[in-house]
């Protein structure tokens, strides 16, 4: 059983930036960041294959804002997000898949998820 340990939400300003946080990660997982605002549905982010070459894949919504990324020990994984605006402000989700990363970024895949944390962003 995987239990994913998100941290680093907040609030902050709108132009500012937040990094996010998920512990355990695995070789060979699928990582991935979701998010969800009230009355929206969940919305999947950038995903990364830890162990693999490093690159990050990620929805239109965030690309070139968003970076996902896993540290040296293959133990952590990230998401920093620059440029926030308020319509960034949601609940922002880790999920895991325990086997290679499928084309997308869809929920249904992952099997694990952490418990959310949320990130506000004011104007």
């Amino acid at each position: 059983q995987v239990q994913l340990v998100e941290s680093g939400g907040g609030s902050v300003q709108a132009g500012g930036s937040v990094r996010l946080s998920c512990a355990p990660t695995y070789g060979g997982f699928c990582m991935a960041w979701f998010r969800q605002a009230p009355g929206k549905e969940r919305e999947g982010l950038a995903k990364i294959l830890i162990g693999g070459s490093g690159r990050g894949y990620y929805a239109d919504s965030v690309e070139g804002r968003f970076t996902i990324s896993q540290d040296s020990a293959k133990t952590t994984v990230y998401l920093q997000m620059n440029s926030l605006q308020p319509d960034d402000t949601a609940i922002y989700y880790c999920a895991a898949r325990d086997d290679y990363c499928n084309p997308g970024i869809n929920s249904g895949d992952f099997g694990y998820w952490g418990q959310g944390t949320q990130v506000t962003v004011s104007s």
